[in-house]
């Protein structure tokens, strides 16, 4: 027989359950201001196509005056400019240009910088993120190069800040728009610039570094390449994306992949190789940019995830022949340096090792070193070893010393 429950216990009850409703509430609440926060910024008029884009790649559209982050003693620009996406039809795309404040009037050389992962949502390019990425402390010696005289030109890539796909890990599209960055800089009215340049990237900068290092002379052979710093560069990207380890930053690291190649090429569908129960949090990572708020949001469904978003291996089937395609594998006829920390865990030292091995085996000419106890971003944190490395090697290189010939680690 069921007991009947006093009234004061009933109430009692009755309330925990009004407050357990409103607890939920909450929560929901919470959780919905959460994402509204984390959503990318919009891009301002600044960005907007023109009725008809140039189809001369490296135009510069127009340009304006950047504030915000600068190292002292410089002055910088943001730039829109045109440029090729890898299929080869015009695309748009924004830059960062910062110069020297003050100095000799003469034409100066340029470090084209190629940067790391940012997201793969329009909304996600450092020129407009509220700190932009380039200016806190993830270039290398971004503070010395006023001091010396360089002046950085910064790509966002297309699909960032202007209308997308971002071509995320797709060589050709990323390395036209460093080379074509450049281009558009020249034409800055207050600014001599110099032919010389050198790339430097990191991570997906890396990757965009190696392919524009590959096909300069072809794409761009008015540039004077004087070198190519591939920082943790991804490279062989099917070994990168299968490897056995998985992780909050792996996991987003793919969504963007899986969204960018499944938008660029009409044979990777995104549906076949993302498991159903991972699709919906994959793609709200990829429309999220990494850096915060949206990069916290995109962490916590990652590890709500527990394990990659593949439901089929990366590296089968259309998919795998796709990131094959992109691994850079070019010869690049300027010096070459690949730099890699040995406590990498995304992209791991293994796997650029054999990279490595690869392009020397081919006879490509390079300067391969690796520094201890240096985690992905710890490489190119202000107390790296690379850094005085890195601007004694570019100096050299600007000065026209020649490259040592043949293939060396330095570990």
């Amino acid at each position: 027989m069921l007991r009947a429950v006093p009234r004061r216990t009933g109430r009692l009850a009755r309330g925990l359950v009004r407050g357990g409703s409103l607890i939920g509430v909450l929560l929901l609440a919470a959780i919905g201001v959460a994402w509204w926060y984390s959503q990318p910024p919009r891009p301002d008029a600044f960005y907007d196509a023109p009725a008809n884009i140039p189809s001369t790649p490296g135009a510069l559209l127009r340009h304006e005056p950047f504030t915000r982050g600068l190292p002292a003693g410089t002055r910088a620009w943001r730039m829109l400019y045109t440029t090729t996406r890898s299929d080869g039809s015009p695309t748009l795309s924004g830059a960062l240009v910062v110069s020297p404040a003050a100095g000799p009037p003469g034409p100066r050389p340029v470090i084209a910088w190629a940067h790391g992962t940012t997201g793969v949502a329009e909304g996600c390019a450092p020129s407009l993120l509220p700190d932009p990425y380039p200016f806190t402390g993830i270039v290398p010696a971004l503070d010395g190069m006023a001091a010396r005289g360089w002046v950085l030109v910064a790509t966002d890539y297309p699909g960032l800040a202007t209308e997308g796909p971002h071509e995320y890990l797709i060589g050709q599209g990323e390395a036209h728009a460093v080379l074509d960055a450049v281009r558009a800089a020249w034409q800055l009215p207050a600014l001599p610039l110099d032919r010389r340049t050198v790339v430097w990237g990191h991570s997906q900068g890396g990757h965009a570094a190696l392919w524009a290092g590959g096909i300069a002379e072809g794409y761009a052979p008015e540039i004077d390449l004087a070198g190519v710093a591939a920082m943790a560069p991804a490279t062989h990207l099917t070994a990168l994306v299968e490897a056995d380890r998985d992780s909050p930053i792996r996991t987003m690291m793919s969504s963007y992949a899986m969204r960018a190649y499944s938008a660029v090429y009409p044979d990777v569908r995104f549906d076949e190789y993302v498991r159903p129960a991972a699709r919906l949090l994959a793609h709200g990572m990829a429309a999220r940019c990494l850096a915060a708020p949206g990069g916290y949001f995109s962490l916590y469904e990652a590890r709500l995830l527990r394990r990659n978003i593949f439901g089929r291996s990366p590296g089968s089937g259309p998919l795998g022949t796709r990131f094959d395609a992109n691994t850079p594998r070019l010869r690049i006829a300027a010096p070459l340096l690949i730099a890699q920390g040995d406590a990498d865990d995304l992209v791991l030292p293994d796997v650029q090792d054999d990279y490595v091995a690869e392009r020397c085996a081919t006879g490509q000419a390079l300067d391969y070193r690796v520094y201890a106890d240096r985690d992905h971003l710890g490489l190119v944190a202000a107390d790296s070893p690379l850094i005085a490395d890195l601007v004694r090697w570019t100096g050299e290189r600007l000065a026209g010393v020649s490259a040592a010939p043949g293939c060396h680690t330095t570990r």
